[in-house]
């Protein structure tokens, strides 16, 4: 165990991060992704050794004294490996439902980025537009990356969190129709089968520091809030319902990744051809992709992660460390939109 189960863990994930980098160029070039899930790694050992001496002596000739002995050893390792496509009902709500806000934005107080969290998984924040994976510019709206900027600003300097709050269970009314997954409500909120509802707000925190303080007015006023208010419940949709919210139209996995195929790079020939849509361009104040994907002939050494895909390669710098750390963050993604499960087998090994 000391030294498979580090070996085991380190090939699960080299392998699910070249499954998801071949899952983009393959939306980039119009066909479907697909999943896998490793449910179940069993490594079955198999050692044995012998040994065998003995001693000859004569009496009459020391010389002939000798000592012989023979040994044997063998080792085998046969794992067993279980996948699991995701299909129907599990391929929707992983893959193609939005992920609500409320897994999104706590995200942002394990100190991941929130400017590229929400690059990522917005797309509109207050009818501001997130680029669409669609025409030769995806669309968008300047003011939806000032935005980003100045909350990342905020984010950095400890004057902008997130809060949780939960709401008793025997309160909640009825009525409520479903959010954008399964268990949430119209707010994107948790709810159902007893359980607290959850709320997240984003809280912009008192600072003493003019610069600061003028950052958080141009949130609110890029935000529609009160002059006053410091703090705002956020919920799903394109428009807030109520003054005193913040909507976010958040993605789901599959648009996520669509956007990110479309701002990758591809051979020109591929775009003459017709094989793919040409590369869309960036957007006000950002200069580049949030996960910047080289393509070329030669395998890439060195590579964060690489695939090939017919007659090409595709890979992630292994130097370019804002790319990893985004597509670090599409991974954690993946995973809090892995809301339905599927059971899988349980199989005891006898240890001894």
């Amino acid at each position: 165990m000391r030294h498979d189960q580090l070996a085991y863990s380190r090939a699960l994930g080299e392998v699910q991060k070249r499954e998801m980098l071949l899952n983009i160029v393959r939306l980039r070039y119009g066909e479907p992704p697909a999943f896998l899930d490793t449910t179940q790694v069993i490594a079955g050992y198999n050692f044995s050794r012998s040994f065998s001496g003995g001693y000859y002596g004569y009496p009459a000739s020391a010389v002939s004294n000798y000592l012989f002995g023979t040994g044997t050893m063998s080792q085998a390792e046969n794992p067993t490996i279980t996948y699991q496509p995701l299909t129907g009902e599990q391929y929707a709500e992983n893959i193609v439902r939005p992920i609500s806000p409320v897994a999104i934005m706590p995200l942002s107080l394990g100190g991941m980025a929130i400017d590229t969290l929400l690059r990522l998984t917005a797309q509109s924040v207050d009818g501001l537009s997130n680029v669409r994976g669609v025409g030769p510019f995806g669309g968008g709206s300047v003011r939806f990356y000032l935005l980003l900027h100045d909350l990342r600003q905020l984010q950095l300097a400890g004057a902008m969190t997130v809060r949780i709050a939960t709401d008793d269970p025997s309160s909640s009314k009825g009525g409520k129709q479903a959010g954008p997954s399964s268990g949430t409500d119209s707010n994107g909120s948790k709810a159902g089968n007893g359980q607290p509802n959850e709320h997240i707000y984003l809280v912009l925190t008192s600072t003493a520091d003019s610069n600061l303080q003028a950052i958080q007015g141009e949130v609110r006023r890029l935000l529609h809030l009160n002059a006053e208010i410091n703090e705002a419940e956020i919920v799903y949709g394109p428009y807030p319902k109520k003054e005193g919210q913040i909507a976010i139209l958040t993605r789901s996995m599959l648009a996520m990744l669509t956007q990110l195929s479309y701002e990758m790079e591809v051979p020109e020939k591929d775009v003459h051809s017709g094989r793919t849509l040409p590369t869309i361009g960036q957007v006000g104040i950002e200069s580049r992709p949030e996960v910047v994907i080289h393509s070329g002939k030669e395998a890439p050494e060195g590579a964060y992660a690489a695939v090939f895909y017919k007659k090409c390669w595709y890979w992630i710098s292994d130097t370019d460390f804002r790319s990893k750390e985004a597509f670090t963050m599409v991974q954690v993604l993946s995973t809090l939109a892995a809301t339905s499960h599927s059971g899988g087998a349980v199989v005891t090994i006898p240890a001894g």
